[in-house]
């Protein structure tokens, strides 16, 4: 069986989000022949500007696009910043709109909080927009709210783990059986 490349992404910029812990557990739990990269590419990000989308992009919106579109799939956690994404993480889509990269791409959607629904509702609708194929079995809303959270306490906790696992197995599926249907 062939290695499965899962690019995770952080809508928050904290270093101690508790989105980004979510993705850190997804790593260390993730099957051995499948490999989640935790994304730093958005806050390197410019603000997207149609202008700059042209021969001479820059650097950071080059290494983002080459990211998205290595990647079998992506893993997709964000926070809610009144009722909405947060803007670091909507400019990092507003650069992959007039590219192929996330084309297609199976994308889980994880939150640690069932509070996010605006956030939630309005990164579906931007996904469906851009063409993308969100799995749903492969999404995830923990009951964590305002908690403070360690990638090992969200791993050792069974019911928890369990979740994680299985929403993970759902998206390698996805991709595998995606793999299988093409010539």
């Amino acid at each position: 069986m062939s290695r499965i490349s899962l690019l995770a992404v952080c809508g928050s910029l904290r270093a101690s989000s508790s989105n980004r812990t979510l993705l850190q557990a997804a790593a260390a739990l993730a099957p051995a022949d499948v490999t989640v990269r935790l994304s730093e590419h958005l806050a390197a990000l410019p603000h997207f500007n149609p202008d700059l989308d042209g021969d001479a992009r820059p650097a950071a919106a080059e290494a983002w696009r080459r990211a998205v579109g290595s990647a079998d799939g992506l893993l997709l956690s964000t926070p809610e910043y009144a009722h909405g994404l947060p803007g670091a993480f909507k400019n990092g889509l507003d650069w992959l709109v007039s590219d192929p990269a996330l084309l297609h791409k199976p994308i889980a959607i994880w939150n640690v909080s069932a509070r996010g629904t605006y956030a939630q509702a309005s990164l579906v609708e931007i996904l469906r927009t851009m063409s993308t194929r969100i799995v749903e079995a492969a999404g995830v809303t923990l009951p964590l709210l305002d908690q403070p959270l360690q990638p090992a306490a969200l791993t050792g906790t069974p019911a928890i783990r369990d979740m994680l696992r299985d929403a993970l197995d759902a998206l390698v599926r996805s991709i595998r059986e995606a793999r299988a249907e093409q010539p």
